[in-house]
């Protein structure tokens, strides 16, 4: 009976084993390994799955990771140990949505941007997605942090902030990665510094710069920016806040602006010679305690910007934002009030592009146009700035020149800046030149003490040429710069300073 028994049940076990092989040998296999299909019902499918790991479609072949088939494809093209969306090539494809960008097929800053985002053109060999801007319809007129986060069509292609292409595939833009919110980058020089007339060598930090941006909480297309500087001692430098009024306008409160040159408001690490010509807005810009703007397109297509503003404070700035001391018991109140038109001749740039050419760029001609009247501690001026710029593949050029009509004294100052730069070779070598000039004009009526920084408007003249060696994408930046530099002396008739130095900036911007 017993052996009855179990020969039943080694039956039945025999017939269950054989029934669930069966079962199990149905899809036992990564059939097609190129199909996009989990064919063996085990959750990976592909290449993912190790079925078809010997397969020739799952082998690296040394290439780039780029675009949205290699970012998706459980493949380590490049072999350097990241594969799809661990690796920063795939920085900005849908395919990473979520995990280096926004997600695009959603409204962005609360817009929907009307455009196909699927309409991406195919990267070719070598080519990463920064290769993209000014393609397709893409008119590549949004390219900085400032920009992509207005909730503005800035340059009339269609695609808002975080969908246009510069704002999601330029290197330099932060605030569409990953969570839009507060983000938090760094920018540090470390310079090692030979002055060529002295003879004498100097190393240290010379930047660092600690900035803090993103939206404000709650208000969409909102925009805060606070930075300070540290590499001496901390200073809160800037602050500003921006929100939309909108139809395409804004209005941006901030610490100290007021004026109508770019090179103050540019960061550190958008600097084409390192550091801004400190003539071209000396006498011409100086501090206010804070300053209201109102700015925006004044057509649909963004050919036609406008800004307008008021400023005001007494004393000089310590360098701290609020920060303020008075000298030769000087308290006069000091204001300003101004307005700039930027008008897009060809293509689309704005105030806060950076001159840093890391890839070719499309062409683009932008000339601004700005007047404003300043009353100061001891001077009554009314100025005007007018700066024109190209962008054309590997090329970038800007001249720009500020007068002013000093009222109290009577004469007429003028500065005037030409900056170049090249990409000799894309990603790696960019090289740059600028040569400009203060010109402080006759004085009808001198003032009896030279007060605050009117001892410092002396005549000047400078050129500077520099390398610039992206040797960490464009994050690592290794610059040589030569400056030449000719200020007349404070006393009449004594010679000339004549300054040279040679500078090595490590930068390091994030």
């Amino acid at each position: 009976m017993r052996s009855n028994v179990t020969a039943w049940g080694v039956k039945v076990c025999a017939a269950m084993l054989v029934a669930v092989g069966l079962g199990a040998t149905a899809y036992a296999q990564e059939t097609e390994c190129t199909d996009g299909k989990d064919d063996d019902g085990d959750t990976v499918y592909d290449c993912g799955d190790n079925d078809c790991k010997d397969h020739p479609a799952c082998k690296p072949d040394g290439s780039d990771e780029v675009g949205e088939a290699r970012c998706g494809d459980f493949v380590d093209n490049d072999k350097d140990g990241h594969v799809d969306c661990d690796d920063s090539g795939c920085m900005g494809t849908r395919a990473c949505a979520g995990s280096w960008d926004l997600q695009m097929g959603e409204k962005v800053g609360g817009t929907d941007s009307g455009v196909d985002d699927d309409a991406i053109p195919a990267l070719g060999p070598g080519m990463s997605v920064e290769d993209l801007l000014g393609k397709g319809d893409d008119a590549d007129g949004e390219r900085s942090d400032e920009v992509c986060s207005d909730g503005i069509d800035n340059d009339g292609d269609g695609r808002i902030d975080c969908a246009d292409f510069g704002c999601r595939f330029d290197a330099q833009v932060s605030v569409c990665r990953e969570n839009p919110g507060m983000r938090f980058s760094i920018v540090s020089h470390i310079s090692q510094i030979y002055d060529i007339e002295e003879d004498t060598m100097d190393t240290r930090f010379t930047v660092l710069q600690l900035r803090a941006f993103g939206p404000i909480p709650f208000i969409q297309d909102s925009f805060f920016l606070v930075s300070m500087r540290a590499e001496r001692t901390p200073r809160l430098t800037f602050a500003m806040f921006q929100v939309p009024l909108g139809g395409g306008h804004y209005l941006n409160i901030n610490s100290g602006g007021g004026g109508l040159s770019t090179a103050l408001i540019r960061s550190a690490s958008k600097q084409l010679l390192i550091d801004s010509p400190y003539y071209l807005y000396n006498a011409f810009e100086q501090g206010n305690g804070a300053a209201i703007e109102l700015g925006g397109q004044l057509d649909t297509e963004g050919m036609f910007d406008y800004r307008v503003y008021a400023a005001g404070g007494s004393g000089r700035s310590n360098g701290n934002v609020g920060g303020r001391y008075f000298t030769f018991d000087n308290t006069n109140y000091t204001w300003s009030v101004g307005a700039q038109i930027g008008i897009d001749l060809i293509g689309h740039l704005t105030r806060w592009d950076s001159p840093m050419l890391y890839t070719p760029v499309p062409t683009a001609l932008g000339l601004s146009v700005g007047f404003k009247y300043d009353q100061r501690a001891q001077e009554r001026y009314p100025a005007s700035n007018v700066n024109l710029t190209l962008r054309h593949a590997g090329f970038i050029g800007s001249a720009e020149t500020y007068i002013k009509r000093e009222l109290e004294f009577g004469s007429w100052q003028v500065a005037w800046n030409v900056s170049l730069g090249y990409l000799i070779v894309p990603k790696l070598f960019l090289v740059a030149a600028d040569v400009g000039q203060y010109i402080p004009g006759d004085v009808d009526n001198p003032p009896l003490v030279a007060e605050t920084d009117i001892d410092r408007q002396l005549d000047e003249l400078q050129w500077r040429v520099g390398l610039h060696w992206f040797f960490w994408r464009n994050i690592g930046v290794i610059s040589a710069i030569y400056t030449d530099r000719t200020l007349a002396n404070e006393v009449e008739g004594d010679p000339d300073t004549h300054e040279r130095t040679f500078k090595l900036v490590g930068q390091y911007r994030f």
